[in-house]
């Protein structure tokens, strides 16, 4: 049995991977739990988190009696530092006597479902961004993303933190604003509250992208996504130095934007790849294939 766990602050997706014994065929059930980040999470609430949300979901299931399985958790904030919290929250939850515990990063997650076995380059692009150059095993090179503030080129919030700025420095046509303001409810007074007093302002401004797809057609909204995208490949991709390789891109804002992504990798001299919303069906594929 091989459990996969894709991570994020807000929510877990779990996959069981396991085979049917009446039928002898692979199969695979989804289960859902709260995210678990170590990062802002102590390791007694991520196995309370597990023992109360995922272990009762599993315990009924014929498969959960397995003499041995496998489990792989990658997750958002699963740096080197902050892997043993994770792994022993897992051990303690599991039988650290049957069970096998890999923790890897969110971004090796992405690496392996775009790219396998093969090299590339990986991105994430949601409400942040990451990137990486991988040459099918391992995560060589990785250019710091340091945040909406510093950094986070292509991400959501960045988008966001630009489009803010267009709309209300007399840069964009009066009814678009209009227009704003009646279907978000947003003034600029509610918008300064969320970015500067209250928390995650990040995930704010990355909400706003669904009224940015929704006027993408606009020609200066569309190029405003666009030059977010090529300021992405100019500080980021550009330094792994490998104009050869296909650019590979997992996220929200890579799926729903991706006819941008691709105009901006082609103005940047780049090849567009594989391009996934999540990255759990690469990574079923990805550990079907390396067992």
């Amino acid at each position: 049995m091989i459990l996969i766990a894709d991570s994020g602050s807000t929510k877990t997706d779990w996959i069981c991977l396991f085979s049917n014994q009446e039928n002898n065929k692979n199969q695979c059930e989804t289960y859902h739990t709260q995210g678990l980040n170590p990062v802002f999470m102590s390791e007694k609430d991520i196995e309370e988190v597990i023992c109360g949300e995922l272990l009762p979901q599993l315990s009924q299931r014929p498969f959960f009696q397995a003499t041995d399985f496998t489990i792989h958790f990658y997750g958002a904030g699963c740096r080197e530092d902050v892997i043993p919290k994770i792994s022993s929250a897992l051990a303690r939850a599991f039988d650290i006597d049957k069970a096998q515990i890999h923790v890897q990063s969110d971004l090796m997650a992405a690496a392996r479902a775009l790219c396998g076995n093969q090299p590339g380059i990986a991105c994430i692009l949601g409400t942040g961004s990451n990137s990486c150059l991988y040459d099918g095993e391992s995560i060589v090179k990785n250019i710091s993303p340091m945040g909406f503030i510093l950094g986070d080129e292509g991400s959501g919030a960045v988008l966001g933190k630009h489009f803010i700025n267009y709309l209300y420095k007399g840069n964009s046509s009066n009814q678009l604003l209009k227009d704003f303001t009646e279907e978000t409810g947003f003034t600029m007074t509610d918008i300064i509250n969320k970015v500067y007093r209250e928390p995650l302002p990040n995930r704010f401004l990355a909400s706003l992208a669904p009224f940015i797809h929704a006027h993408v057609d606009d020609l200066d909204v569309r190029n405003l996504v666009i030059d977010n995208f090529r300021m992405f490949f100019v500080r980021n991709i550009q330094h792994y130095q490998s104009p050869h390789l296909k650019v590979n891109a997992v996220g929200s804002i890579a799926y729903y934007f991706k006819d941008c992504l691709q105009e901006a990798a082609i103005q940047e001299g780049y090849e567009l790849g594989i391009v996934l919303k999540s990255p759990m069906d690469g990574l079923i594929k990805y550990h079907q294939n390396n067992k």
